[in-house]
């Protein structure tokens, strides 16, 4: 695949200022700030003998209320490494973080309280029920008995875990806890909730019914800043990406702006198919289809497999752009 030489990055007002609509299930992204850093970077000291490593290296950011943002990149790229500075769980090396306006690193304590965070591992606690974890959690957030317990019930329904109420954490399924993490993570009304890889090993139904969740708490105007590795729900749900390796960025758009940055992709597509049409017009040519660089044919004697309406030509992913910034390398 070849694609432009430049993509969109956060300099200037394409990573800013966009109010394109990323695809027919996203709604186009609020301007109003919610989440900016600021020359954000982190290094960990190496051990003895060994060099520094600079997770995150200057990151300048901007997520805007109300939208779903996506945080793309391979194993160690810088992903939770940011969601943990921005989470108050990493201190930063250098620059400045801010989510609903408070700075995370100098005031930490009012930070938490604009944040609601759902981690890939299971951090329920197990000791208690099902109802006992939002209700503590509630407690913990400042809310009195009447309201914490009013908070419960209604996570309870939204959630459907009225059923459950009384279960012990540990009996629940990984579809089941990952939706307590969510209900439990919103309790306080966070201005930002970050979901760390949120249907990393669940089943097709239990992606399904977190997605839902997710699409309404958008719909309620709830800002979510996500990381993930499955680039098709990144493409459906967010409504822009940042795809980051090295702790830096390296394109940031919406994922339609950025498989349109893949235009010669497209082009060289459109040719080939222009090109197939021409040569089925041809007495022994019986079907035809792409393969890299290359047309394979079938005669009429020994016919291949049909390539219809050249559909598999339209195909510029999300995933394709990712793997052609960040490269092909298996990731440790």
């Amino acid at each position: 695949m070849t694609l432009n030489s430049e993509y969109p990055t956060p300099s200037g007002s394409t990573a800013t200022s966009n109010s394109e609509t990323p695809s027919s299930e996203a709604q186009a992204a609020p301007s109003e700030e919610i989440i900016r850093t600021e020359g954000l970077k982190k290094v960990y000291p190496g051990a003895e003998g060994q060099d520094d490593l600079t997770a995150v290296d200057g990151l300048d950011l901007l997520v805007h209320k109300g939208e779903i943002f996506g945080l793309l990149g391979p194993n160690g790229a810088g992903k939770t490494t940011t969601v943990g500075m921005l989470t108050t769980r990493v201190i930063p090396t250098a620059g400045k973080a801010f989510v609903g306006g408070v700075d995370v690193v100098a005031e930490p304590a009012r930070a938490k309280h604009r944040i609601g965070v759902v981690n890939q591992a299971n951090t329920l606690d197990r000791s208690l029920t099902v109802s006992e974890n939002l209700y503590f959690h509630a407690r913990y957030f400042g809310m009195n008995a009447k309201a914490a317990n009013a908070a419960t019930e209604e996570a309870l329904e939204r959630f459907k875990l009225v059923g459950r109420r009384k279960s012990e954490v540990r009996t629940l399924s990984g579809g089941m806890g990952r939706r307590l993490m969510v209900a439990r993570a919103i309790m306080h009304r966070p201005a930002v909730l970050f979901l760390d890889e949120p249907t990393a090993g669940l089943d097709p139904q239990s992606r399904l019914a977190l997605w839902d969740i997710v699409g309404e708490l958008h719909d309620d105007g709830q800002t979510i800043l996500l990381t993930t590795h499955y680039m098709e729900e990144a493409d459906r749900f967010c409504n822009r990406v940042a795809i980051i390796d090295h702790g830096q960025i390296l394109a940031l758009d919406t994922p339609a702006k950025l498989k349109e940055s893949a235009d010669v992709r497209h082009d060289s597509a459109s040719a080939a198919k222009a090109k197939l049409a021409q040569l089925r017009a041809l007495a022994r040519v019986a079907e035809g289809e792409k393969l890299d660089d290359a047309l394979q044919l079938a005669d009429d004697d020994s016919p291949g497999e049909s390539t219809g309406d050249g559909d598999a030509f339209e195909g510029v992913t999300l995933e394709s752009v990712f793997i052609e910034l960040t490269g092909r390398d298996l990731r440790e």
